[in-house]
């Protein structure tokens, strides 16, 4: 029989399913893990320490580049962290518009999560599948702000704009003729709501296409089927939250516990998993998608119904409309105040946190009565579920380890911030 050697290997960051920046120095006994040892402080970020020589609301910009796939989540604590301090409340349009971006964003992290998940453990269609889908909504993204992925879109008092009237429509090139054209923008003629409202009504169609490539795949549950069990028990313990804490069968979802917006106003359920392995934590992610898409549809409904402010009419916090800023001179003082020194925020601390795609994202903010945070600490899921990946792989093998990494969804800007 051969003789089973001990091995000391460096997996990542170059490896694809590292993504880049995860370096684990595993410890192996032939091919099955015995530690593993996740060395982070590849991208070192920086966020929390800039953020104390910049303006509030010259921060916004940054909280998008933290989980670079969930951007406006990451805003959202951080505007609700300043909106506590400043004891302000948002307009009810406002509300509902930031819900509805919160679960686009959902969706739009858990279609890039299924797509890498499924390309590091082998299965290529699924990717090809998953982008597709996010395209639609990365428009919606650009049609509000301006910007595919980095939107700064909400902002202490509200959200940067209403709703636009018009999509972008698609242009004839010597790629696309003016009748492929005219296809791709049949379901663009109207307002940016009744795009979403079509892309709602196909969606969920999309998400059986995925479940039928996997869901019963053999292969696809030889790979994540008792991968990676995490007891009820242990997932408290080590501070899970999101779909890996669902996935091991606990019930906590902060839309439901503590409802943040107008969430408390919406109809869905929150699903959760028995066995707590990666297959478990798949199924969870893929029900949450269709629980998104009810909650947008609810948002669209209400949204067509109720015009009205989508931000706060104090000009001490919010800037004036460009047209004032060009007629008014007080409007002009508000607007460049506003752009250069910000605003001063009351002494005292807050903490805001919001159901971020991937678990508990919060932000704990220190004021001293400047016009900058004194402290700013970001509490980031992915930082908790990475720690707690030893516990995950040990005993299983090599393979094993991608798919593990794939099931706890991380996202380096937000864990090495």
């Amino acid at each position: 029989m051969a003789e089973i050697r001990n091995y000391t290997m460096n997996f990542g960051p170059q490896h694809p399913a590292a993504h880049g920046v995860l370096r684990l120095v595993l410890e192996l006994n032939g091919e099955v893990v015995q530690r593993a040892d996740p060395h982070i402080g590849l991208l070192h970020r920086a966020t929390e320490k800039l953020a104390e020589s910049k303006p509030f609301n010259q921060s916004i910009g940054y909280m998008d580049r933290l989980d670079y796939v969930s951007m406006m989540c990451n805003e959202h604590a951080y505007v609700m962290t300043i909106e506590k301090l400043l004891g302000i409340t948002v307009p009810v349009r406002a509300q509902y518009i930031r819900v509805m971006f919160d679960e686009i964003t959902r969706i739009l992290n858990h279609l890039m999560w299924i797509g890498a998940h499924g390309l590091d453990i082998g299965a290529m269609t699924i990717f090809l599948y998953a982008f597709r889908e996010r395209e639609d909504l990365m428009d919606v993204y650009e049609a509000v702000s301006g910007a595919r992925m980095h939107a700064t879109y909400y902002r202490p008092g509200g959200v940067y704009r209403d709703l636009p009237e018009l999509m972008p429509q698609y242009q004839a090139s010597k790629w696309h003729t003016q009748a492929e054209v005219n296809k791709l923008n049949e379901n663009r003629q109207g307002s940016l709501l009744d795009f979403l409202d079509d892309f709602t009504q196909r969606f969920d169609t999309y998400v059986d296409e995925y479940e039928t490539l996997l869901t019963e795949n053999r292969i696809w549950k030889q790979r994540t089927v008792d991968i990676g069990i995490i007891t009820p028990e242990r997932a408290i313990a080590l501070g899970f939250t999101g779909p890996m804490l669902r996935g091991s069968g606990v019930e906590w979802d902060l839309r439901k516990k503590q409802p943040y917006e107008v969430y408390d106003k919406m109809d869905f359920d929150i699903p959760v998993g028995v066995n707590g392995d990666c297959y478990d934590r798949y199924l969870v992610r893929m029900e949450e998608m269709r629980q998104s898409n009810r909650i947008i549809k609810q948002c669209i409904r209400w949204l067509r119904d109720n015009p009205g402010s989508v931000m706060l009419e104090d000009h001490k916090l919010t800037p004036p409309s460009r047209e004032h800023m060009k007629e008014d001179m007080e409007s002009l003082i508000h607007h460049f105040k506003l752009f250069t020194e910000g605003y001063s925020v009351p002494e005292g601390q807050a903490y805001a946190a919001v159901e971020h795609p991937k678990g508990e994202f919060g932000t704990y903010i220190i004021s001293e009565g400047a016009n900058k945070p004194y402290r700013l600490k970001i509490r980031a899921p992915g930082f908790v579920h990475l720690s707690a990946l030893h516990e995950m792989v040990e005993g299983h093998m090599l393979a094993d380890v991608v798919a593990v990494i794939g099931t706890q969804d991380i996202v380096f800007g937000e864990v090495d911030r």
